[in-house]
């Protein structure tokens, strides 16, 4: 019990440091080391398995932090960091603004507002899996859709209401949360996203589009807009400007190149193998080759694809160094006997797997609304799953799947989000009031969402 205790005590430092931005992977690397010395003092066992130890039971705590660069930078951390590379290259030459400017221009045609307004939600949160950045996303939609929205006649904050909520199921196989989620069942990528997250997401972005049209259409009828229907513009800072390259019309469809290549690969591709690192590397070979052959210069790809280089770093810097301090955060919290204590404790009280999950869910959801990131929660609190999964006698799936979604789910629920202040910033308007829009429909979402995965994975 006094583990759990100091576990505790540890969990809220973190989430009052996170809070008040300090950034969240030096939070989690030290305060996973302080609880591992804490568990080494009260003499609780070994940091690392004795192969592996330095020989100094002190010294293996950071071994243990050395020991996860390697076994994370090696594999997922080299997934995450090319389709990260690839999406900041595709922004760069002007495909990702390509793609949604002609996925958005059929939503002219349908003429009923809400219809319209539903629809976007569908179509965003599809896009959403080729666009890596939820604040980004979110701004070059305000840009492109939310004009249109509002004048066909619905009110800014419905129109804002669905562009934050664009990322909200978060799924795709190009997310850095769910390559690791993936990696902690013992998956692929490709597998995962196409046996959990398809049936899982179809469901909850139904959801979260009739939930839309119903509660936008009351709410601006109980709180009317004196914009709705006219010519609206959104206020973007120098350094969120969006620069439009004119490009070919076929440029929309290389952000979507990795994973039609799986798509192909997978149904038609015979004895071939095609995994996401080899379909990312395919897609930028064939669009180097392609602005080659555009520019007629090679120098000016050579310039353009050093946005591939940096995105691989950047995603190194802020997703592989998050992950990496997440399991030293979850290490610690194992060490401590906290997770043991918990599970015994829980299933004492009469709570089954069902009934963890649920805790977990509630945790994550908490972390996502006080800090704003769901990266940070999901990341912090997800590497315990297989174990509390394993000794629930639950398959890790019904724990990893559900903190998966609502981890981006819930980032549309909290005022202090980064894609709620673009958005609500963008159009003028109170990330406060744009969360009260934003509320119910995540909500439902969620409850969809959770329902789906018990009834299609219990």
């Amino acid at each position: 019990m006094l583990g759990l205790i100091i576990a505790a005590f540890f969990v809220v430092i973190v989430a009052r440091s996170v809070l008040k931005k300090y950034p969240p992977q030096p939070v989690l690397f030290v305060a996973g080391v302080c609880m591992m010395a804490c568990a080494l003092f009260m003499g609780m066992g070994d940091i690392v398995p004795t192969k592996q130890s330095t020989g100094s039971a002190w010294l293996d705590i950071l071994q243990s932090i050395n020991l996860s660069f390697s076994n994370r930078a090696a594999k997922l951390g080299l997934i995450i960091m090319l389709i990260g590379g690839f999406s900041k290259y595709m922004d760069m030459i002007g495909a990702s603004t390509a793609l949604v400017k002609i996925a958005i221009k059929p939503l002219h045609k349908l003429g009923h507002p809400y219809i319209v307004l539903a629809a976007a939600s569908v179509l965003g949160n599809f896009l959403a899996m080729f666009i890596s950045s939820a604040s980004g996303f979110g701004l070059l939609l305000m840009v492109t859709l939310y004009p249109i929205m509002v004048r066909l006649g619905v009110s800014r904050l419905a129109a804002c209401a669905v562009i934050a909520t664009t990322s909200g199921p978060g799924w795709g196989p190009a997310g850095a949360d769910n390559i690791y989620a993936a990696e902690l069942i013992g998956m692929d990528i490709v597998p995962y996203f196409f046996q959990y997250q398809v049936p899982v997401g179809l469901c909850t972005v139904a959801a979260l589009a009739i939930s839309h049209f119903f509660v936008q259409k009351y709410m601006d009828k109980k709180n009317p807009d004196e914009m709705a229907g006219k010519d609206v513009s959104v206020t973007i800072n120098e350094d969120q400007k969006i620069e439009e390259k004119p490009v070919p019309s076929f440029y929309a469809l290389l952000p979507t190149l990795p994973l039609l290549l799986i798509f192909f690969f997978e149904f038609y591709g015979g004895s071939i193998k095609m995994d996401i690192n080899l379909a990312t590397l395919t897609s930028l070979a064939i669009t180097m080759l392609i602005e080659t052959i555009r520019h007629r210069s090679a120098l000016t790809m050579f310039k353009d694809v050093k946005a591939f280089w940096d995105g691989m770093g950047f995603q190194m810097a802020l997703v592989v160094t998050l992950v990496v301090a997440a399991d030293t955060f979850a290490k610690g919290l194992t060490s401590l006997g906290a997770i043991d204590t918990l599970i015994g404790s829980a299933q004492q009280a009469g709570f089954g797997g069902i009934g963890m999950m649920f805790v977990f869910v509630a945790i994550i959801i908490g972390a996502t609304l006080v800090t704003g990131s769901g990266n940070s929660a999901f990341f912090a609190f997800v590497p315990l799953a297989p174990k509390v999964a394993a000794l629930a006698n639950i398959p890790a799936v019904l724990l990893v799947l559900p903190m998966n979604f609502v981890s981006n789910l819930a980032r549309s629920l909290s005022p202090i989000s980064a894609v709620m202040i673009v958005v609500s910033g963008a159009a003028r308007q109170s990330p406060v009031e744009l969360a009260k829009r934003t509320f119910l429909p995540i909500v439902i979402a969620t409850i969809v969402n959770i329902a789906v995965t018990l009834v299609l994975f219990f």
